[in-house]
C-alpha cells in the first residue's frame, strides 16, 4: 500500500480536482495528500503540471489552459517565483476581455492568497512557478 505522502499527480501531470496548497518549496507543491515537483496550474478542472520555470516563460501560450477555463474564474494569481516581474499587457488584456483579474506576485504570496480565496469558494485560479526555498 502506498502512503498518501508518496502519491503524486498522475503521469499526465493532472489531479482532477482543484485543491488548497498545503506546502510549497523544495521545487514543488503539496496538496490533497500528494506532492508535485515543478510548477503548477490550479484550475477549476484540477491541478495541472506547468512547464514554466521562470517568469520570462509566462506567455499567452503557456497560460492557454487558464484562458480555456476563463469563464469559470474571476481572479488569476500568477506566482512568479521569488520575485515579481512585469506581466505583458497582451496577457492582461486577453484575461480582462474575459472578465478575469490578473494579479502577479511572488509565489509565496500567490499561494497564500489562492488558499484564502479558494477557502472562501471564490472563482480563483493560480499559475505558480515552483521555488526552491521559502521566504
Amino acid at each position: 500500500m502506498v502512503h498518501p505522502s508518496e502519491l503524486t499527480v498522475n503521469e499526465t501531470g493532472h489531479y482532477p480536482y482543484q485543491a488548497a496548497i498545503d506546502v510549497y518549496g523544495n521545487g514543488g507543491f503539496r496538496f490533497a495528500e500528494m506532492s508535485h515537483r515543478g510548477s503548477l496550474l490550479c484550475l477549476p478542472t484540477g491541478m495541472h503540471g506547468w512547464d514554466v520555470t521562470q517568469s520570462s516563460e509566462i506567455t499567452l501560450e503557456t497560460l492557454a489552459p487558464v484562458l480555456a477555463c476563463a469563464d469559470d474564474i474571476d481572479v488569476l494569481l500568477i506566482g512568479q517565483g521569488m520575485d515579481i516581474a512585469f506581466v505583458s499587457p497582451i496577457i492582461r488584456d486577453a484575461f480582462r476581455a474575459r472578465g478575469v483579474i490578473v494579479e502577479a506576485i511572488a509565489t509565496g504570496g500567490a499561494v497564500r492568497t489562492y488558499n484564502v480565496l479558494f477557502g472562501e469558494q471564490r472563482a480563483v485560479a493560480a499559475a505558480l512557478i515552483a521555488v526552491d526555498r521559502v521566504r
